[in-house]
This record gives C-alpha cells, structure tokens and sequence, in this order.
C-alpha cells in the first residue's frame, strides 16, 4: 500500500507543469539579473553606444577576461581593507551603543555629537588620514571603519532606549539593578537591530574603502578603475564596478545569514510570496 503511495505522489508531481514546481522565490534574482543585462546589451546596441561612453555587458566580461590577474588581485585587496574595517567598526560600534544607550543622559548628549560627525563627508577625512598614516592600506581601513561604524552604533543605542518604561517598573520592582535590567533585557532587545545594521554597515564598508583607494592607495579596485579612467579603458572600469557589486552581494549575503541564525526568533513572515 505504501508502495501504490509513493508511486502515485510521484506521479502526481511529474504530472505538474513545469513552471508550477519552479521555485520563483529563489530563481528571481538570477532571472532579475539575466534580465537587467540583456536590456543593458540591447539598449546599447539600439543606440549605437560606443565603449569609451557606455560598453556592453558582453564588452564588460570580455575585459574581465582579459585583465582577470589584475581585477582578482584588486578585488582580493578590496575584501581585505573591507572585512578590516568592518570588523573594528563591529567591535567599536557595539561598543559605543551600549555605552550611548546605558542612560538617557549620556544618549541624549553623545548622540548630537555622532550624528554630526556622521554628517561629515569621509572623502574629506581621506587627506588627513594620508597625511598621518601615509599612502596604503591603513587610511582604507579606517575608512570602512568611519564610514560603517554609525548605523551600527545607532541601532544598538535605539535597541537600548526604547525599552518599555513598564518593563523597566517591573524588574526595579523585582529588585533587578540597572546591570541586570541591561544584561537581561537591554541587550537581547538590542540583538534584531544589532544584527540588522550589518548588513547596512558591509555595504557601506566598500564605499569607504574604494573612496579611499581611488584618492590614496596603490593597490584596490579604486586605484585599479581610477587608472583605467586616466586611460579611457571604461570597460575596466565597468568591470570593477561588476566586481565590486559581487563582493557587496555575497558580504550582504553572509551578513543576512548570520542574522537569521542569530536573531530568527525576533522575525514572522508577514510577506506573501
């Protein structure tokens, strides 16, 4: 009898269409992204376009064929600069946000200020950081750093101070001290938003990073496109912008994974497919 099932729900399934048993959910992005090159490929060619001003996607993965040794290179330095100032700004903004979100007093004195150091362009703290740390690596780095720190830093600290003043009243009633109200509530509260601004800070760690090494580096996809630009190769360029956009999708990726393996019980799926 068993047996008669298994067959029939077998053949139940072969019976349905096959756009029926496709997965739209997961094959969209590839079919969104197929799709996005082929108008870009047909507008050129409609228009007459010539490479030196918009080159094809076939122009763009023929040059990254071409100059794959150099682009890995780049793109390998880009990663590094990248996940390095990532990383601290994970540490530092962490940090800070619970620190900012601690007490009222001290959130609402060092918010004002974060907030205006965040409304400085960091493409104007390049030179500085040049100027005390040299052409190189390090001013990448803390580029990321600088540039990807604030949304970290103000999703812990909204996490902290927007706890339920009741739920507060209760656990003083209990007899919890201010320590055990953070550990206990504070900090499990603030994990959905912490995890949640990764992947805001990832990409915004790339802009740090290929901002400066178009202005200050030797080594990186923006030194790589800043040169191709002086010699009007702009399917090179295109082509680190390509690479650049690969590397932001599989950082936000990872950092999305992490946050539902991490924070998946903070989360309900209320969107229909």
């Amino acid at each position: 009898m068993s047996a008669m099932t298994d067959t029939a729900t077998q053949a139940k399934a072969a019976a349905k269409p096959l756009m029926a048993r496709i997965n739209w959910v997961k094959a969209a992005p590839w079919l969104y992204t197929l799709a996005l090159f082929a108008l870009w490929e047909l507008l050129v060619m409609a228009l007459d376009m010539p490479p030196t001003i918009l080159p094809a996607p076939s122009n763009v993965f023929a040059a990254i064929a071409k100059y794959w040794s150099p682009i890995w290179k780049n793109s390998l330095q880009t990663l590094y600069t990248t996940t390095m100032g990532f990383a601290i700004a994970v540490v530092a903004g962490l940090a800070i946000g619970l620190f900012i979100g601690w007490s009222k007093t001290i959130y609402a004195g060092l918010y004002p200020l974060m907030i205006g150091f965040n409304a400085i362009p960091k493409v104007a703290l390049v030179p500085i950081l040049v100027i005390w740390f040299g052409i190189g690596t390090v001013p990448a780095v803390l580029t990321a750093f600088l540039i990807s720190f604030f949304p970290i830093v103000v999703n812990v600290a909204t996490g902290l101070a927007t706890i339920e003043p009741e739920t507060e009243d209760v656990l003083r009633a209990l007899g919890a001290k201010k320590m055990d109200i953070m550990l206990k509530v504070g900090i499990p509260r603030s994990m959905p938003y912490f995890f949640g601004s990764l992947k805001v800070a990832i990409t915004l760690a790339f802009v740090g990073s290929v901002v400066s090494e178009t202005v200050a580096s030797n080594y990186g996809l923006g030194n790589m496109m800043s040169s191709a630009q002086s010699q009007f190769n702009v399917p090179l360029v295109f082509a680190g912008l390509l690479m650049l956009a690969v590397e932001g999708i599989a950082m936000y990726a990872l950092m999305a994974w992490i946050e539902r393996r991490m924070t998946g019980w903070a989360h309900r799926s209320t969107m229909a497919q």
